[in-house]
């Protein structure tokens, strides 16, 4: 790393971190006027409101990075431009892509970090900052309980519980159908439970008040018992985890949670481009880093703020793009995973011609 190579990268990181702290302040002033009454209305005390806000940051870091990112490239190169040493550089025989290098791989670092900590940090804290809003500000739900919870246990195999409580890990009037056929389906056997609790030590579900009913050719049969073992493949903790937020869960929770909906037969197109937009969202600052430099870089006799403000146009306008891209590619007959990087993969591309065809 050469010395101007520490020069471009101290001017970078001074600026992103001093943009951060002043995105994050203003952010957090502005949420606490709008919430300030609810905590005193609750008789939160100081202790608590700060703490809410601690748990708070995170998600707010999460969102303003990019933003962030964005802002110090702008500037930290404006600032160079305007000063006359980007044409000293390029004078020196240093190109846009060399000038540009520094930046490229610090953004691609803060976004590995950002990816750990948006899919791994962030879900803890939102927990926590979930839980103080539905004590105090009655956002939310405190209970344990579900209800008319319907669940494709196996592709021919429905449950139906109508209360679970998950405090007492028990549940009441329990359905169990299975079927013949996916595509012609025909009733082969009915299970019907007065209630059913969950069994820590054998990891299985035990049933009361049970009536078996076997529908063959030849009639119905059926069998009454007291108790015993039912085959129910959902365990407790998949259901406690059917009640968390997603936004509450790490990319390990939220996968198997995912794969556990895709199981009980729904349809789960949208959350995996959700999933897979997560793990492209923390990118967003390698490609607003590539559309800040070159705009800053070039001097115009409009002055720095045209540039900037179409950077940052463009720049937002790829963030927008992001949710609205996900929503437009959900009919479209292509990969999650292709739907979820799809304006990462535009707006680079696009990011690199914006590149070339700026004036070395």
């Amino acid at each position: 790393m050469t010395i101007l190579d520490r020069y471009i990268l101290r001017q970078f990181i001074s600026t992103l971190i001093f943009s951060l702290f002043a995105l994050c302040l203003i952010f957090l002033v502005v949420n606490l006027l709008e919430s300030l009454d609810d905590f005193l209305d609750k008789k939160a005390s100081v202790w608590v409101i700060a703490e809410y806000y601690l748990h708070f940051f995170p998600e707010i870091l999460k969102l303003l990075t990019p933003i962030a990112a964005l802002i110090s490239s702008l500037f930290s190169i404006g600032r160079l431009s305007t000063a006359n040493e980007i044409t000293a550089m390029k004078s020196g025989g240093m190109s846009l892509q060399r000038l540009l290098l520094p930046l490229f791989f610090v953004s691609i670092l803060l976004s590995c970090g950002q990816l750990y900590f948006n899919g791994w940090v962030v879900p803890v804290s939102n927990g926590k900052k979930a839980a103080i809003e539905r004590k105090y500000l009655h956002r939310g739900s405190e209970t344990t309980t579900v209800y008319n919870l319907y669940f494709r246990d196996e592709p021919l195999r429905n449950v139906i519980i109508q209360i679970y409580d998950a405090t007492k890990k028990s549940g009441t009037t329990v359905t169990i159908e299975e079927y013949s056929d996916e595509h012609k389906p025909k009733l082969t056997k009915r299970i019907d439970a007065g209630s059913i609790e969950w069994d820590s030590t054998h990891s299985g579900w035990k049933a009361f008040d049970v009536i078996e009913r076997d529908y063959t050719p030849k009639g119905i049969t059926y069998l009454h018992k007291a108790d015993g073992a039912i085959n129910i493949k959902l365990t407790h903790d998949q259901i406690v985890q059917l009640q968390r937020s997603t936004a509450e869960m790490n990319f390990n929770e939220l996968r198997s949670y995912i794969d556990l909906l895709a199981r009980g037969g729904k349809d789960v197109r949208a959350q995996l481009i959700d999933y897979y937009g997560q793990y492209a969202f923390p990118f967003a600052s390698v490609i607003v880093v590539l559309f800040g430099v070159p705009f800053a870089s070039v001097r115009k006799k409009s002055g720095m703020a045209v540039n900037i403000a179409a950077a940052m146009v463009i720049s937002f306008c790829y963030l927008a793009f992001t949710k609205i891209g996900q929503s437009l590619g959900a009919p479209l007959d292509i990969h999650a995973a292709l739907v979820g990087w799809m304006p990462n993969i535009l707006f680079f591309i696009v990011a690199l011609a914006n590149i070339i065809r700026t004036p070395k």
